[in-house]
């Protein structure tokens, strides 16, 4: 708020303080004064019973402003005091001026609380008494007039009141509208408090019922990570070992050369399960990215799998190769291992391609295979145990707001295209 509409309010309250203080002691003082003013003019003007009337009616007058003063405060404009309160001072000032005409000083506020002690109907009439009386005081010989020059000065005079009656009138509408609009504009304003009440209220429960929900995704999404890692790296590893051991099985006893190269391997894998299990538990990245990057980890992971099982596998880097974002590496690797691993385990392949390529801001990755295939409607073969097989890839993919391919069919071989946002490394 500036300085100018800080003091603008602030005239805004003294003046409203200022009415405020007028209409409180106001009355007591013009009742005083117009007394005083009587009592000096009183052996010029005054007749004996004029003087008994004063001495009653100045009284009267008192205790009734004593009384205003007492209930005022719970009495409403309008109300059925304020409009007694009005009537029977308009009488005593009407009396005290038929006594003497300068009693019309006290008379003069009626002209200021008309408007705010009667109601709309009852405001004009108030203003128009006033005004009669007002101008039967100022018109030479108080009231009633006496002389013919008396009536035309009364005549005149309450013209003259008369328009102030319309203009105080108008003012007194005026405040009145004025009244009514703060009175719709608190009401509004209390609306709207209530409303953005019951809309905080509900923001709060929305947020508690939000964290509630993110809590639960993020539990939800951390299970299906772990669950993801644990089919891509112990699963995969499991089914490895189970598969040389089986081989060493079979050779034992007529190639104990063979057999040995095939219980390494399965030693192997189980070392590497053990520490992909350690890195899934921590949520860190893959044993292939540590060294390698992506590029590298792919043809590890391509050499490896055709080593165990003994298909024909080629990888390819098109494009220029940039650092990557960890997340954008480990998912397209972990992507590789799982369709290889379909590849091995159902493919049926002879032959194997791995294909990764840097195309501006987009990284794509095809893994294809010439194996039997399977019919894409139905894909439970395909899925892999649990189900995270194909489903696990694409969950990996949209984590990264990629997506994930497959063109298959019987007979035709598989593909999977991964296609990811090349996201730089940080």
């Amino acid at each position: 708020m500036s300085v100018g509409e800080s003091e603008a309010g602030c005239g805004v309250t003294t003046a409203e303080q200022w009415w405020e203080r007028f209409f409180r002691y106001g009355p007591y003082g013009l009742l005083g004064l117009s007394f005083a003013i009587s009592a000096v003019t009183g052996d010029l003007i005054m007749s004996r019973q004029d003087v008994y009337a004063v001495a009653v009616l100045v009284p009267l007058a008192l205790v009734l402003q004593l009384w205003w003063g007492r209930v005022r405060a719970a009495a409403g404009p309008g109300s059925r005091a304020a409009q007694c309160y009005f009537v029977v001072r308009t009488l005593l000032a009407f009396g005290l001026t038929w006594c003497n005409p300068f009693f019309a000083i006290f008379v003069v506020l009626g002209y200021f609380d008309a408007g705010r002690l009667l109601p709309e109907r009852g405001m004009r009439a108030g203003l128009l008494a006033t005004a009669v009386i007002m101008a039967g005081s100022q018109s030479g010989s108080g009231m009633p007039p006496v002389t013919l020059m008396n009536w035309v000065a009364f005549a005149i005079l309450l013209a003259l009141h008369g328009t102030l009656t319309m203009v105080f009138a108008q003012i007194g509408n005026r405040e009145a509208e004025h009244a009514r609009t703060q009175t719709d504009t608190i009401t509004a304003l209390e609306a709207a408090n209530a409303r953005l009440e019951q809309a905080l209220a509900e923001n709060a429960g929305l947020h508690a019922q939000l964290l509630v929900q993110a809590r639960e995704a993020g539990v939800a999404d951390e299970r299906s990570r772990m669950a993801a890692e644990i089919h891509d790296t112990i699963a995969q590893g499991l089914t490895g070992i189970i598969a040389q051991l089986q081989a060493v099985t079979s050779t034992a006893g007529h190639d104990p050369e063979l057999a040995g190269e095939h219980l390494g391997r399965a030693t192997a894998l189980a070392r590497h399960s053990l520490g992909e299990a350690r890195r899934s538990v921590h949520n860190l990245l893959p044993a292939a990215l540590e060294h390698d990057d992506l590029p590298g980890a792919l043809k590890k992971t391509v050499t490896s799998w055709s080593e165990r099982t003994g298909v024909r596998a080629e990888f390819t880097v098109t494009g220029t190769a940039e650092p990557l974002h960890d997340e954008v590496g480990a998912t397209l690797l972990r992507i590789a291992e799982e369709a290889l691993a379909n590849a091995g385990r159902h493919a049926g392949a002879n032959r194997a391609g791995v294909t990764l390529s840097y195309m501006g801001d987009v990284i794509t990755l095809d893994v294809r295979d010439d194996g039997r295939g399977f019919d894409p409607a139905a894909l439970e073969p395909y899925l892999g145990a649990g189900g995270f097989g194909l489903g696990g890839m694409r969950a990996r993919a949209e984590r990264i707001a990629g997506t994930v391919e497959v063109e298959t069919g019987p007979g035709l071989g598989t593909a999977v295209c991964a296609r990811v946002p090349l996201l730089r490394y940080d």
